[in-house]
């Protein structure tokens, strides 16, 4: 599929009354500070993971209009369970032509080119890989590269996977806040350089050294990674989120990729790209380039 033939959504899409008493009102904003604690959003998964919030999965279901014909059918022992839900054998199915560039996960797409002071701009707010990363050295070795946003919303399968064969080569967790992922809060806070997060930096044998960032949200504390040996085949799942909705960051160094043009003109047209995992958003760059770790 070509991301010509994509759904796309608005950006500024309506938020529910809830998100927009914290961030767009004075009293909001003071329980706000409380809200976007660890210490809630664990509190939250606690209830989450019980027994009792199995009660609240069929009106989510209907409400986000999932398709369970996708998924393993199964009973749940709790909402979080019904959350982490598996796909059944042939969903998401990754591209055979391995030059082809997959997305990670489902998501919302946008997609920013990187400057040459290692900075890009989302809803009007700069961000630096350095504040993103917390790593300079790692950062300027990026500048000039793409940066993608995968911003998973409640419908979506919150599993996520690697993108191509190769071998990781450092790992960091960053403690922060839980802000929501939507856009409302894009316009007021630096989330993604805010929040709690961990990326991975890895060596990819078709796109080069990568950075994959899973970032959590509000009422999701819980970035689920596997343990993993030091190497990883394209397609293997590395982990998952549990309740709400997140986002991967996605760090590729110049040169490296070919992002559908498509999804270009909708970030700019302040469209989001509707992906699934698997789905082609780009391929591998014919530029002849050598890769260092």
């Amino acid at each position: 599929m070509n991301a010509r033939d994509f759904k796309t959504i608005e950006i500024s899409r309506r938020d529910n009354i809830f998100i927009r008493f914290l961030y767009n009102t004075a009293p909001g904003r003071v329980a706000l500070r409380l809200f976007t604690t660890r210490t809630v959003s664990k509190i939250f998964g606690l209830f989450m993971s019980s027994r009792i919030s199995k009660l609240l999965i069929r009106r989510f279901v209907k409400r986000n209009r999932i398709d369970m014909s996708e998924y393993v059918d199964k009973k749940y022992a709790s909402f979080n369970d019904f959350f982490t839900r598996k796909v059944k054998a042939g969903h998401r199915a990754f591209s055979k032509v391995l030059s082809d560039l997959p997305a990670p996960c489902d998501g919302k797409l946008t997609a920013y080119r990187i400057a040459a002071n290692s900075a890009f701009q989302i809803k009007g707010s700069v961000y630096t890989l350095n504040s993103l990363l917390q790593d300079r050295a790692l950062a300027g070795e990026f500048a000039d590269g793409v940066c993608l946003i995968f911003r998973l919303t409640p419908d979506d399968y919150h599993r996520y996977a690697f993108i191509d064969d190769g071998e990781i080569i450092s790992r960091k967790r960053i403690k922060g806040i839980l802000h929501t992922v939507r856009p409302i809060a894009l316009r007021r806070y630096n989330v993604y350089a805010q929040n709690t997060r961990e990326y991975m930096v890895m060596s990819t044998k078709r796109f080069g050294k990568i950075v994959q960032m899973e970032v959590g949200a509000l009422f999701v504390g819980r970035i689920s990674n596997h343990p993993l040996k030091d190497t990883f085949k394209r397609g293997d799942e590395k982990g998952m989120f549990e309740f709400g909705g997140s986002t991967i960051v996605m760090l590729f160094k110049r040169d490296a990729v070919l992002i559908d043009d498509a999804i270009y003109e909708n970030t700019r047209r302040n469209r989001e790209t509707v992906v699934k995992m698997g789905y082609r958003i780009g391929e591998k760059s014919l530029r002849p380039k050598r890769w260092f770790k």
